[in-house]
């Protein structure tokens, strides 16, 4: 039984220590603090743009749509639309979104490009290195035939 403990410790161990398991913990460590970050910008700067217009709450926008809506929590009446929620959220979503993107997948991805193009450009010269070198053997060898049977007539 010790023994089955000890394995079963040891693979869980080994199931921790795994790059992409450590990698997930990572990211979603780093998500949490940025998701602070994205919810002060949407707070701090695009809550009081909007505020220009209306309030800087966007959660208090609303449309009533049966009945006329009054009172909050338990006292409310009416069917209320909290669209303002939505659209608090919605621009969370797209703010990180862009941030994700040209702050990580742009540059990642123009980083892999640059690495793969380099790896291609390598290949490529290896190629015409190989080429260069089957072309020489070649004429090396051509050139051994043709001395060889000029040297065969002359006996």
């Amino acid at each position: 039984m010790s023994e089955k403990k000890a394995s079963v410790l040891q693979g869980f161990k080994a199931f921790l220590m795994r790059g992409n398991v450590v990698d997930l913990a990572v990211a979603v460590v780093i998500g949490a603090a940025f998701t602070n970050i994205v919810n002060a910008v949407v707070k701090g700067i695009i809550n009081p743009v909007i505020g220009t217009i209306g309030t800087q709450n966007l959660d208090s926008y609303s449309s009533c749509i049966k009945g006329k809506c009054s009172g909050t929590g338990a006292d409310a009446t009416g069917v209320q639309i909290l669209w303002g929620s939505v659209l608090g959220a919605t621009l969370t979503f797209l703010i990180t979104a862009a941030v994700v993107y040209f702050l990580m997948v742009l540059p990642m991805s123009k980083y892999l490009a640059l690495v793969e193009a380099r790896r291609k450009a390598k290949e490529g010269t290896q190629e015409v290195m190989d080429v260069t070198e089957l072309e020489v053997l070649k004429e090396i060898r051509d050139e051994l035939v043709a001395q060889r049977g000029s040297g065969d007539h002359r006996r």
